[in-house]
């Protein structure tokens, strides 16, 4: 498989029509290698708009969804980051190419190791990947300027609204499939502001609670 040329035609076929425009962004998929980050037994999937399985419940965005995400946190050299679901450690690796450092906390201690060995094997120096709840954030490394959480959950935890700088984003995707909701949070100096940014449905992030049901 020429992994070159179906980068480019994820780029070109998926990203640009689909609204992803940023070139930062677009260059930074172009460079952190997404099929090092698939599991062997679906590599070839690496650039397909779909979500990759990548052990248990555990799921890889499809790539215009790490895209958008990226473009819509508008992040910056000097910021530091929490990434909420580690997952194979692509997601850290693209924050990391756009900040100063990323602590990714992952819940499963295989896909933990895992997503390490991928960060190393890539090069990536500036992300540090801990096992555990990531929902409960990191008090000690916060507060952070950007939250990036890897997988949908019912509603954003308010401890991790909390560990926001002011002016901080959180990225964060809700609700229940057919219909969940990706959004950036804000922390200003009159709370927290919520942007809608696109529709899309993910995974669960393995933590978080489901979204109740709807009881008759």
């Amino acid at each position: 498989m020429n992994f070159e040329q179906a980068r480019f035609n994820m780029i070109e076929q998926q990203l640009r029509p689909g609204k992803v425009l940023d070139p930062d962004v677009l260059d930074t998929l172009s460079m952190v290698k997404r099929e090092e980050f698939v599991p062997p037994a679906h590599r070839r999937l690496a650039f397909a708009d779909t979500q990759i399985p990548l052990g248990g419940a555990a799921r890889m965005f499809a790539p215009i969804v790490e895209a958008l995400a990226l473009q819509a946190l508008a992040m910056k050299k000097h910021e530091h980051v929490l990434e909420v679901g580690t997952g194979s450690g692509y997601m850290a690796a693209l924050l990391g190419a756009h900040a100063d450092h990323v602590w990714s906390i992952e819940i499963d201690p295989q896909l933990a190791d895992a997503a390490r060995e991928n960060l190393r094997r890539a090069g990536v120096t500036n992300v540090s990947v801990q096992t555990g709840n990531g929902l409960s954030g990191l008090a000690a490394h916060a507060p952070f300027d950007v939250i990036m959480v890897s997988g949908a959950v019912a509603e954003v935890p308010g401890v991790l609204l909390d560990q926001l700088k002011p002016g901080g984003r959180l990225f964060a995707i809700t609700g229940a499939a057919p219909a969940m909701e990706a959004a950036v949070y804000t922390r200003t100096e009159k709370g927290v502001q919520r942007r809608a940014v696109f529709e899309t449905v993910v995974a669960p992030l393995s933590e978080a609670e489901p979204a109740p049901a709807f009881a008759f």
